[in-house]
């Protein structure tokens, strides 16, 4: 098994839909607590600690089921994702595309999950 403090590459994916939400990074502690909870939870490298997605804004990501890939360094949850998954405010953190064109839809006002900054 993987180190405690190695990170785990973390594809988010509607589990309904197929629409890939966001890419995050998981420690193991992070992955034994998403699997016990069924409420997905990551570790946040800019901030050094565990988070629960959803803990401040309330877009929780309850998960489906969870798939390892061949080399066991990555991932892939499927979720059902209440609100957006994007912290500022999209369904999808894949809200643009590569000119910079929105594309996405956007679910909530992220000044009235988070305050302004």
């Amino acid at each position: 098994m993987v180190e405690a403090k190695e990170l785990k590459s973390a594809i988010v994916q509607d589990y309904e839909t197929g629409e890939v939400l966001m890419l995050a990074h998981m420690n193991d502690e992070a992955l034994r607590l998403t699997i016990e909870t069924k409420k997905a939870h990551y570790w946040s490298r800019s901030r050094g600690k565990l988070w629960l997605k959803g803990e401040v804004s309330g877009n929780v990501q309850i998960v489906k089921d969870i798939f390892i890939d061949c080399d066991e360094d990555a991932v892939l949850l499927k979720v059902k994702q209440i609100g957006g998954a994007c912290h500022m405010g999209y369904r999808s953190c894949f809200y643009r595309n590569i000119n910079g064109e929105i594309v996405g839809k956007k679910v909530f006002d992220p000044e009235e999950k988070y305050g302004k900054n």
